[in-house]
């Protein structure tokens, strides 16, 4: 389960409205912070090193701020793909800027037998890897949220039980011991949690656009 999301990355019809109003600076940052690890981690894999990822960043924040007027709200999931696209225009602007030596090597491996590439070895930015990377990455953040809102809904201790067991392999007499515990607790705390999980990840995908 990767990184420490704080935020759920699936963005409510209502707080899209509310983003078409500039002055609404809290729900502005609540999308910054939802969207700005999975646009600057899909960058990452696109090839682009940390300056660059981080002015895809920004740049997209930008054009989504621009642009978000005339998106309509589509519960099927087309806010998604257009802030993939908004994603993809962005990283391609990146390597463009880049100096013509680089572009030139680009345009060389693009000549060749296998996928191309940037020359930082990511995927194409125009292909559809990014589409799948999108897609990994959204789900990857979903599981991530899941699991903060997870965290705070039950004791620290269960989850503690939880994590130990499932996540870090544990033995369960090894967890039951550390925590001073019986084995069945520890069986109970992975089944509660689990399906905890089970049924957040459900509602988030329920309910992302």
């Amino acid at each position: 389960m990767r990184g420490q999301a704080e935020e759920i990355i699936p963005t409510r019809a209502s707080l899209l409205l509310r983003l078409k109003d500039w002055r609404d600076q809290a729900s502005w940052q609540k999308f910054f912070d939802t969207y700005w690890q999975l646009i600057y981690g899909v960058a990452r894999q696109a090839g682009l090193n940390e300056t660059e990822a981080q002015d895809v960043v920004q740049e997209t924040m930008l054009a989504v701020a621009k642009h978000l007027p005339g998106f309509t709200y589509n519960a099927e999931g087309s806010f998604k793909a257009w802030l993939l696209n908004m994603t993809r225009w962005r990283i391609v602007d990146e390597i463009r800027q880049r100096p013509k030596a680089d572009l030139a090597e680009l345009a060389e491996r693009a000549e060749g037998d296998g996928p191309t590439q940037t020359p930082d070895s990511g995927i194409d930015p125009a292909g559809s890897a990014l589409d799948t990377l999108w897609e990994a990455e959204w789900k990857d953040a979903l599981l991530n949220a899941a699991v903060a809102s997870v965290k705070r809904r039950v004791e620290p201790r269960t989850y503690q039980l939880f994590d130990f067991y499932a996540n870090k392999d544990w033995p369960v007499e090894k967890v039951a011991l550390t925590f001073a515990v019986s084995v069945d607790q520890v069986y109970l705390a992975k089944h509660r949690v689990t399906a905890l999980l089970k049924a957040e990840v459900a509602r988030l995908e329920r309910e992302a656009i």
